[in-house]
């Protein structure tokens, strides 16, 4: 699996606005409360479960696994650095709530098969999958013009895995989730060159400080827009 270290880092996605209204939405999905068991599947630094911990008081910390070993990680879960499947067949733990944040696209097909299907066996009776990523018809992120062009053949792919997905589970749940983003031009540039988006992860130094410079010229001092999700929602059965 690819390594995004910092997809999360001190932007908009690990902001408190940006929890609470992800956290708000996710509730909505799956009731949960302070018995509840959670797994978070490429978990980057835990912020999102942290709050969950926190806000439900739960009685057990969650689970969060990533294969990068943040050092500003949240405290309130239990972390584990290893691959999805490999912890999946080593638990015996079942879950209340299995999230899967931006995460699958950077699987294989026949590894998102394989990672439903021993999700599904590690739910609690009335457990959830709920899977998280960008909206493929409606994406807002701002981009320069290679940005965008690798961007639209992953958001292509991204189509692929949920009909995939579909036909592992008829009964599945499609909502939409959506933030208002607003942020500085400058922080949006470091994030760029940080690579912050899997899109960018094979960029040369070169096509990112060409992309920094095409960024630069086309966007205003603040960059306005909608971070837009689908969200796939799977039972047990």
């Amino acid at each position: 699996m690819s390594s995004l270290k910092n997809w999360d880092n001190r932007t908009w996605l690990s902001s408190k606005e940006y929890i609470q209204k992800f956290n708000k939405f996710l509730l909505k999905q799956k009731k949960l409360n302070k018995n509840s068991n959670i797994l978070d599947i490429g978990c980057g630094r835990g912020k999102i479960i942290g709050n969950l911990y926190r806000d439900l008081a739960l009685k057990n910390k969650p689970f969060g696994i990533d294969t990068v070993n943040h050092k500003d990680k949240d405290r309130n879960m239990v972390f584990k650095k290893i691959d999805a499947l490999s912890f999946l067949l080593k638990t015996t733990e079942s879950y209340d709530l299995i999230l899967i944040k931006q995460t699958i696209h950077l699987l294989r097909f026949n590894q998102i098969i394989k990672l439903i299907n021993i999700c599904k066996k590690r739910l609690s009776f009335n457990g959830k999958i709920i899977i998280l990523s960008l909206d493929p018809n409606k994406n807002e992120l701002p981009v320069f013009s290679s940005m965008k062009k690798n961007l639209r053949e992953s958001l292509k792919r991204d189509k692929k895995i949920f009909n995939l997905i579909n036909r592992i589970d008829k009964k599945i749940v499609i909502k939409k989730f959506n933030f208002k983003v607003k942020i500085s031009k400058r922080k949006y540039l470091q994030m760029i060159k940080n690579k912050f988006i899997s899109t960018l992860l094979n960029f040369s130094k070169k096509q990112i400080l060409d992309g920094i410079k095409e960024i630069n010229l086309k966007y205003d001092e603040y960059l306005i827009f909608n971070d837009r999700l689908i969200c796939l929602s799977l039972n047990k059965s």
